[in-house]
């Protein structure tokens, strides 16, 4: 697999948090359209109710999914398992294991936050929904954690976070103990450690990520147009490297 520059649609944003925050399975389907534009194969979204709340719930996840795939359909699609959208570490598994069913709406990957209670729960239930993990690791103890339980099978990247006002050092302090593991790493930043860790990400040759999810403003700081800016921002950064 070459480079992934991933796009990060939403998040758990709340709606109005920007005017371009996109919500609905359809607005997450025309930024998709527009950053697939762009060079983008990678999309990760939080999919919502109708009241713009994040779901797990399979009806909801399969509705965004299968109207982006529709959208993008050469692209992988991605979304949460937060256990703040279901803090029911068992229930939330049930839910994930459900995704099984969902045909065209079923995602390609999911996020599993290995600091969360029940990662590995979670991680299993993708693994028999034959959905594949990304592994959220936002500090040096989750990445002991998955040091010590090692790569759940059906893992396809480890996604390591630094949070905001964070620097690049504890980028490294991740790497160093994530590298270890042989499993491909995308490294990115949130808010104002966005730019810095992602332009890093890159000169390290790493796969990483950009969208409203992860910031709301452009390099020089004015606020973002939305994601499609972004990801154009990112790709001729990444085209410096």
């Amino acid at each position: 697999m070459g480079f992934v520059l991933q796009a990060c649609l939403n998040g758990a944003r709340e709606p109005g948090s920007h005017p371009s925050l996109p919500i609905t399975p359809q607005e997450l389907a025309a930024d998709a359209v527009e950053c697939a534009a762009l060079g983008v194969t990678s999309f990760h979204l939080h999919p919502r109710d109708v009241v713009g709340l994040e779901v797990l719930a399979g009806p909801e996840v399969a509705t965004s999914v299968a109207v982006v795939r529709a959208a993008v359909p050469l692209a992988e699609i991605g979304v949460t398992t937060g256990a703040w959208i279901v803090p029911d570490r068992v229930r939330r598994a049930e839910l994930v294991l459900g995704w099984a069913g969902l045909a065209a709406g079923r995602p390609d990957f999911a996020s599993v936050n290995v600091h969360e209670d029940g990662w590995l729960d979670i991680a299993t239930a993708l693994r028999g929904a034959g959905i594949g993990i990304e592994l959220g690791v936002f500090h040096t103890a989750a990445a002991r954690t998955l040091l010590d339980a090692g790569v759940p099978e059906g893992t396809v990247r480890v996604l390591a976070e630094v949070q905001p006002g964070e620097t690049t050092r504890h980028a490294d302090e991740l790497l160093d103990l994530l590298t270890p593991l042989g499993v491909p790493i995308l490294l990115h930043g949130e808010d104002d450690s966005a730019w810095p860790v992602l332009d890093y990400a890159l000169s390290r040759g790493l796969d990483t990520r950009i969208g409203l999810e992860d910031t709301l403003t452009a390099r020089d700081g004015t606020p973002a147009v939305g994601n499609a800016q972004l990801v154009g921002l990112a790709a001729v950064a990444e085209k410096h490297w």
